[in-house]
């Protein structure tokens, strides 16, 4: 081994490009592969996000209509079938409250619940949710269960 042989080990480098703007020497110097003049040669250059070259973007192009209320509730539903599978696979056996619903992911513990009259409830239960529609609080009411509002 002498010093004409010495060399990084391997997968120590990564950068194997050739440096810009080192001197005409080195093949990349004067423009640095930039080109002559324009905005895209100069350093501190971006292109605003949507940019099309001056032409009118896409996003101003398309009509706007509609609004989005910032005032919404948005509410995750969970349906009366839902509860029944969960009281026929035995994991709740006389209570659902907000608790069991995040633990069996109906719901993360940040979202508001709101139980939906879908499907049919056979098992008398004390369910515990955030809001419930008329039909869910009657089919809820009509098992013998009782619907509380958080």
């Amino acid at each position: 081994m002498n010093l004409s042989n010495l060399q990084p080990a391997e997968g120590s480098t990564h950068n194997q490009n050739k440096r810009l703007g080192r001197g005409e020497g080195s093949g990349k110097g004067g423009t640095a592969a930039r080109g002559h003049k324009g905005a895209k040669s100069r350093s501190g250059y971006s292109k605003k996000i949507g940019f099309e070259g001056g032409q009118m973007p896409l996003q101003r192009r398309v009509p706007k209509f509609g609004f989005k209320n910032i005032n919404r509730v948005a509410y995750q539903g969970v349906n009366l079938s839902t509860l029944q599978l969960l009281v026929d696979n035995g994991i709740v056996t006389d209570t659902v409250d907000f608790a069991v619903l995040v633990e069996n992911r109906l719901a993360t513990k940040n979202e508001l619940v709101k139980i939906l009259g879908g499907g049919e409830l056979k098992t008398k239960l004390k369910v515990t949710a955030h809001k419930f529609t008329a039909t869910a609080k009657a089919a809820i009411e009509a098992a013998g269960g009782e619907a509380v509002t958080l």
